[in-house]
């Protein structure tokens, strides 16, 4: 079998996904490659989203707030869309989107792929198009990365499925105009390193830590967002009634690190301070309780190590909607103007009680083994007839 993924870089989470799936099919003995749609199609275009995305969801969050809730409701294109045939995309895409679609109809013809898959709904936006017009006919699957069902998600789906992250999104999905049978609640896909744990005491011996006492992960994404130094701090000169230690995750942000690392010489609890690492699945398994930004990937693996979180520094849009998410189905807290951090902390290392409770409901809603399933579905598709 051939697969074809498509990725768009905007943040990491999508290319982490779409390189998860791609090692998992390759284990089943498939072929797949990953193709930058937009990179592919228009490298400045795709430098633009790529390092557009970066800037606005650091240093502008008031602004894409706006803009995300502007094109979740997208108001103008109600009374535009009339003038445009209601089979193709809303009209700020519209016009890029069928010039792109015929580049991208050029490289599928290149290749024989068994089916396609996407894991931004920009990728699927092309595909659709193709779709809706006849110009091809191979199968295709999107894949949501965050918990919610984002803006030009209704207009993926001529494509034939969508994977998401539990069966609780099939009502947006319905809204969104899927089928019941198009969605397939398989979970996010993340590094089947996240399937498996080692034993807590263990993990935290092999870190260096106690292994006996109640340890935080702190963690800002792979760009360590958020003022991680002063979040340490704030935790550290707080008094719990419980001792604790620290684990500290500062990603790609070298400032954050060296910040973190000096404090940690004269802190009152043991704090492990890391850059970028590739061991974040032994990091949770050591963990009693993650602080960490909303990402769809960081959540998922959460929730696949059964760690209760507590959520600080969502990026407005889909990390607010992951929020929102992760909070109505009872597996994490979330600081706010009027609920602290160490309110949340004291919490849950004060109750037993509550951290049992998240934990069941985290049990309801993980995905373990998302990739692995994933593939799996993928990989029949791939064998079956296109009718």
């Amino acid at each position: 079998m051939n697969f074809l993924i498509l990725s768009i870089t905007a943040g990491e989470g999508h290319n982490s996904t779409a390189k998860a799936i791609k090692s998992a099919l390759e284990a089943i003995g498939d072929e797949c490659s990953i193709l930058d749609t937009y990179n592919y199609i228009s490298p400045a275009l795709a430098k633009i989203i790529s390092e557009g995305y970066l800037v606005v969801t650091e240093k502008m969050k008031g602004t894409y707030k706006f803009g995300y809730s502007l094109a979740e409701k997208r108001p103008f294109e109600s009374k535009l869309q009339d003038l445009f045939d209601k089979d193709t995309p809303a009209v700020p895409l519209k016009t890029v989107n069928l010039a792109f679609s015929s580049e991208l109809e050029e490289y599928l013809e290149s290749d024989t792929f068994d089916a396609i898959i996407y894991t931004h709904p920009f990728a699927g936006m092309l595909l659709d198009i193709l779709k809706s017009k006849g110009k091809i006919q191979h199968h295709t699957v999107g894949i949501l990365t965050d918990f919610a069902f984002h803006p030009y998600w209704e207009n993926c789906t001529n494509n034939d499925y969508v994977i998401v992250p539990d069966r609780a999104l099939i009502p947006q999905a319905r809204r969104k105009g899927f089928a019941d049978k198009q969605v397939l609640p398989l979970g996010i896909p993340i590094n089947p390193k996240f399937s498996t744990s080692v034993e807590k005491a263990a993990a935290r011996e092999k870190l260096g830590l106690a292994p006996d006492t109640s340890t935080l992960l702190i963690m800002g994404g792979s760009m360590g967002y958020g003022n991680i130094a002063d979040t340490v701090a704030t935790i550290d000169k707080t008094s719990f009634e419980k001792d604790f230690q620290m684990i500290v995750v500062c990603g790609n942000n070298a400032d954050a690190k060296k910040s973190v690392s000096a404090y940690a010489n004269s802190s009152k609890h043991k704090i492990l301070v890391t850059g970028f690492v590739d061991y974040v699945s032994l990091l949770m398994d050591a963990a009693d309780v993650i602080i960490t930004k909303p990402g769809g990937l960081t959540t998922s693996e959460s929730l696949a190590k059964g760690l209760p979180m507590i959520i600080v520094n969502p990026i407005p849009g889909q990390e607010e909607r992951n929020t929102e998410f992760l909070l109505n189905n009872g597996c994490a807290m979330a600081t706010s103007k009027t609920r602290s951090l160490e309110e949340c902390i004291f919490q849950l290392l004060t109750s037993e009680v509550r951290l049992d409770a998240m934990r069941k409901c985290i049990a309801e809603i993980a995905k373990p083994n998302s990739t692995r399933d994933a593939a799996n579905f993928i990989h029949d598709l791939g064998h079956t007839p296109i009718i």
